[in-house]
């Protein structure tokens, strides 16, 4: 607990640290480094993983990866009586679609549902990428082992898969291994598609690419810090909206950069030795991943990596030139950072499924006031306990300031002047699971 006093001596009392929930630390000891370095090594044992390579043989290529991980999927639902729906959701893509298909190609997705209790259609989705390539993007048939990328996310979402189908969740989780990443987000574009055509609810996809190296090449070697990459807006916005923005502020406040801010708390609540740093962009300077088209289709949507890359193992002829080992191979890979970065996502995926819904039509008022108000649609949910008002400094990246205010819908904060902070209010289970923040969307006056 901590008191602030305001100038006006107005005292509030605020709970600063989430209430936490066992289950989240035993999801954490669960996730296993072993079982995650044999999934690397089986994957990078494919020879080559590229979008457009063998289909047929049982040893090589994309074709008997996405089947291995299909059967992975399979046996793990065996294992949970069934709890996993699994199948392939693919598109044709035609040759000369973009310079990098040159051949009709079917993109193939793996998709594993594990339907929630009570919203089976609101979903939460940890993301991999199947493909690989090395120097040339359009060699199809020289190995490409792709052991960090993105062999890391693929296992990620494996284990994850394996360790969270034995509890039951309110939400839908979805672990899914994308293709045709490399070629330019085509996986990433089926499925998104895919998710519209059947009315998906989702409230999140957290896309992993390169969660296994720890030694950057500028030299750092760092197996505490990871990268979240987000938008800052939602591209959907309607013009209006864009307009309100000049005046009311959420420039950085849109559906992703909430979804950022809600893993980072987590992380922080429960696995206080990691160090999860918040990027403000889509993703590396000039470059995109497979969260982008979920983005592009109005879907919160980030991204999850390594804080240190090595650029002489990614998209590398595997060679060795002037004491230089070149190649994305397994021996790089660091097998517990990946297993640390794929609990980060396990416990993510679990919180929000567990986590009721969002509020909804959250308004602001409160203008040339000594007070800041709210309002907002409840959820018909008797799993919420109550509603928590977060606030911020204008400037500040995370939300600093939070006060519990019950099982209303609405609020007045004395003291607080409007104009000196940016707001946002969360739902909260009475397990203590909060849905992501969402800022006000309206103003009122009275």
């Amino acid at each position: 607990m901590k008191t602030f006093l305001t100038s006006t001596f107005i005292v509030f009392t605020f709970i600063i640290n989430a209430q936490t929930d066992q289950r989240i630390y035993d999801i954490i000891d669960a996730v296993s480094s072993e079982r995650i370095e044999t999934d690397i090594k089986k994957l990078a044992g494919f020879g080559t993983r590229h979008t457009l390579s063998d289909t047929v043989s049982k040893t090589r290529g994309i074709g008997a990866a996405r089947r291995w991980i299909k059967s992975e999927f399979d046996n793990i639902s065996k294992s949970c009586n069934n709890c996993l729906e699994v199948f392939y959701q693919k598109d044709l893509v035609k040759k000369g679609a973009n310079q990098r298909i040159v051949k009709d190609v079917m993109v193939v997705n793996v998709v594993a549902i594990q339907r929630g209790t009570k919203y089976p259609n609101r979903f939460i989705m940890m993301s991999g990428d199947i493909d690989s390539r090395i120097t040339d993007p359009n060699n199809y048939t020289d190995d490409a082992p792709g052991a960090n990328d993105n062999a890391t996310g693929m296992a990620g979402a494996i284990e994850a898969a394996r360790v969270l189908s034995n509890y039951k969740f309110e939400s839908s989780i979805i672990y899914v291994g994308l293709s045709g990443e490399e070629q330019g987000l085509f996986g990433g574009q089926g499925l998104a598609a895919y998710a519209k055509e059947k009315n998906w609810e989702i409230i999140g996809i957290m896309n992993n690419d390169m969660i296994g190296n720890i030694k950057g090449v500028d030299g750092v070697i760092d197996n505490r810090t990871f990268r979240i990459f987000s938008e800052p807006t939602n591209l959907t916005d309607d013009e209006q909206t864009v307009r309100r923005r000049r005046f009311y502020g959420g420039e950085v406040d849109g559906i992703s950069r909430q979804l950022a801010r809600r893993i980072h708390t987590t992380t922080k609540t429960y696995m206080p030795e990691m160090n999860p740093m918040m990027v403000y962009r889509l993703d590396r300077f000039g470059r995109g991943g497979h969260h982008r088209p979920f983005n592009d289709a109005g879907f919160a949507g980030i991204r999850i990596m390594e804080a240190h890359e090595n650029y002489t193992q990614q998209h590398q002829d595997i060679r060795e030139e002037k004491g230089i080992k070149y190649g994305d191979v397994v021996e790089h890979v660091n097998f517990d950072y990946a297993a640390k970065l794929t609990a980060v996502n396990a416990i993510n995926l679990a919180s929000m499924a567990w986590a009721p819904a969002a509020p909804s039509e959250v308004k602001i008022g409160g203008i040339v006031e000594p007070s800041a108000k709210f309002k907002w649609k409840k959820a018909n949910d008797p799993n919420i306990k109550g509603y928590k008002i977060y606030w911020r400094d204008t400037t500040s990246p995370t939300w600093d300031y939070s006060r519990f205010v019950g099982n209303v819908d609405n609020f007045v904060l004395d003291g607080i002047v409007i104009d000196n902070f940016f707001f946002g209010i969360a739902a909260v289970s009475k397990d203590g699971h909060e849905s992501p923040v969402v800022f006000p969307s309206g103003v009122f006056r009275k």
